[in-house]
């Protein structure tokens, strides 16, 4: 047989074992952001009748729930936050009991439910809330193209509760399905089976035949269209942004190829994207079978499709298996970061993959310098109960995540190591891991031969804050280049600028990091009048000119990075600017202006962060 149709067929016979696998094969562990309680009840399936006004920025829905049972209490506990409850009833339209709880701050109200013996069906009739935190609703003018307002909602990691009334955790996994109404000049999309055209009636269905955690049921509805990239990718975005979000993820097919030929088979069937309005707060959100992605890695040349392949890898490391509550989020990202640099280096070649590497390290070191090493906050395994979950998303999950797998491929080789992840992510698929059944695995006879001292060395990475010292510092030959001409380009050489043209964005990234701790303001100003950073389109590029200024209180730049902040929603780019704003007395109330001026165009997840940061004396 040709040996791509043995692929084929391997696949397809993995992805259909993984889609038996039973949605319980041990016990759930316990969440302290959820109110459910699953060793007494849990969804098994949801169906979702969804109705969306834009003009009055709510949904109301029916929400269908199948649950199963383990006590004669026939009690179900849903986490709720910011919703109207309208009814609660049997399929047959009897009223059930129901409760809502007191509102914890984040968390939101528990809705106990008493579900009577005759059926394990039960019906919510509920309506979402100006305040549902999940949802971004956006007008006209807050879109790609002005003409049609929008709607998204981000459920990580704990907004899905403020859309639909669910047992909001992610060690919680069920199927799903929805029918969502929207106008007839409107499409609707979901993290499921979607259709690739518009209809007419404005009536679209989607479904989730897998089991996946609360988190990772996403919507998105407006002016939206869809063009194939290959035969198992695609691309959804408003009409004026598609052709080019087609052209950049050009290698999506290449990149779903390189990943399956790491770590196995890809489960979700299809792998696409939908490109989002600039308000979306993340870089991307690894909904399966459609990520939702910011367009500020549209840059033109496809230098930022890393946070593509970082999606992607999410399909094994993150929705396949994944972490069963938020103090071991590290598990969901350090194992992504390790495999979107796989997949990166796969079809870009290691130096390509270096530079990444190099970043994330740098990265590191300013988080770990802004928390404290000493910060418990620093440590893999976290400490948030109490806090919001949102607390622990910073570099140390993703980066020393990943710095903690090279360790350990480094112990043992990549080809044993490689090994490793393909047994562990068919060993825990579709199951919630935590850090402690990871290293019981890890020490089993499945798992790696460490030494005694390398466990112990695994053990401190986790358990200790800061670096342990045995990270080694990542190099980078491309890198090593760029700081050699950083002189000779401040000295406006002619023959150093004509080596600069076949630099990609990162390299670009690393000379702005590389420049003089004190740079001259005639040297500023001519740099940025020849190479265009404050204006340009890469939105990497003119992020890390605008910080490298605004840090050393450069004010010739607000002009700039006030049209930045009002064009970009992503956390990752505006809170930065706004801290390094903050940090200087002559700029805080131009600061404050700016934001006061482009808050409402945030996601409710960036104004949190913001908010925060303003209210700091």
């Amino acid at each position: 047989m040709h040996k791509g149709l043995v692929w084929q067929c391997f696949r397809l016979l993995f992805t259909c074992a993984l889609t038996t696998i039973p949605l319980m094969t041990f016990a759930i562990d316990i969440d302290a952001h959820s109110a459910a309680k699953p060793e007494e009840a849990i969804i098994k399936h949801l169906s979702l009748d969804m109705d969306i006004d834009f003009s009055k920025r709510i949904i109301t829905a029916t929400a269908k729930y199948r649950a199963e049972f383990f006590t004669a209490s026939r009690e179900i506990i849903l986490d709720t936050r910011d919703l109207e409850i309208i009814s609660v009833q049997s399929p047959l339209g009897t009223a059930l009991k129901y409760s809502l709880g007191a509102d914890v701050p984040f968390l939101g109200k528990a809705l106990s439910i008493e579900v009577d013996s005759s059926s394990n069906e039960f019906l919510i009739n509920y309506r979402t809330t100006q305040a549902s935190a999940a949802l971004q609703w956006l007008e006209p003018s807050q879109t790609g193209d002005g003409k049609s307002p929008f709607v998204f909602t981000q459920g990580q990691a704990i907004l899905s509760r403020t859309w639909i009334p669910v047992q909001d955790s992610p060690g919680i996994r069920f199927t799903w399905e929805a029918t969502v109404h929207v106008p007839a000049e409107f499409m609707a999309v979901m993290s499921g089976k979607n259709v690739q055209e518009r209809n007419e009636t404005g009536t679209y269905s989607c479904r989730m035949e897998l089991p996946v955690p609360a988190y990772l049921i996403a919507l998105a509805a407006g002016d939206i269209q869809f063009q194939p990239i290959g035969s198992r990718c695609g691309v959804y975005a408003e009409p004026g942004m598609l052709p080019k979000a087609a052209k950049e993820f050009a290698d999506m097919e290449k990149m779903l190829l390189a990943a399956e030929q790491l770590y196995g088979p890809y489960a979700w069937g299809r792998y696409d994207v939908i490109v989002l309005p600039a308000s979306f707060p993340f870089g991307g959100m690894e909904n399966p079978r459609l990520t939702f992605a910011t367009p500020t890695i549209i840059a033109g040349d496809g230098s930022l499709t890393a946070l593509i392949a970082h999606e992607l890898a999410h399909s094994w490391s993150g929705n396949l298996v994944t972490n069963s509550n938020w103090d071991d989020f590290w598990l969901n990202e350090g194992f992504t970061v390790y495999f979107e640099r796989r997949i990166m280096e796969a079809l870009y070649g290691p130096s390509y993959a270096d530079m990444l590497e190099v970043l994330g390290y740098k990265d590191l070191q300013e988080t770990l310098a802004d928390l404290g090493a000493n910060n418990a906050d620093t440590q893999l395994k976290l400490k948030l109960v109490g806090r919001d979950p949102d607390d622990g998303m910073t570099d140390i999950a993703y980066e020393k995540g990943c710095f903690l797998l090279v360790y350990l491929e480094n112990q043992v080789g990549r080809e044993t190591f490689d090994s490793f992840l393909n047994r562990y992510f068919k060993e825990f698929a579709f199951k919630g891991i935590t850090t402690e059944r990871f290293l019981q695995y890890l020490k089993s006879r499945n798992g790696l031969k460490l030494s005694p001292e390398a466990l112990a060395v695994v053990e401190k990475w986790i358990y200790i804050p800061g670096l342990p010292a045995e990270c080694k510092q990542p190099v980078s030959e491309r890198f090593n280049k760029v700081e050699a001409l950083v002189p000779r380009l401040l000295a406006g050489e002619k023959a150093a600028r004509n080596e600069t043209k076949t630099w990609v964005t990162h390299e670009w990234l690393h000379f702005i990091r590389s420049l003089p701790e004190t740079l001259e303001q005639s040297k500023a100003t001519s740099l940025d009048k020849q190479y265009g950073f404050s204006q340009s389109g890469n939105s990497e590029i003119r992020f890390a000119w605008l910080s490298y200024r605004l840090n050393r209180g450069d004010a010739s730049v607000m002009t700039s990075a006030d049209a930045f902040l009002g064009a970009v929603g992503r956390r990752k780019f505006v809170l930065p600017l706004y801290k390094a704003m903050m940090k200087q007395d002559a700029m805080k109330a131009s600061a404050k202006s700016i934001y006061a001026k482009h808050r409402n165009g945030y996601h409710a997840v960036t104004r949190q962060s913001i908010d925060e940061l303003m209210e700091k004396p």
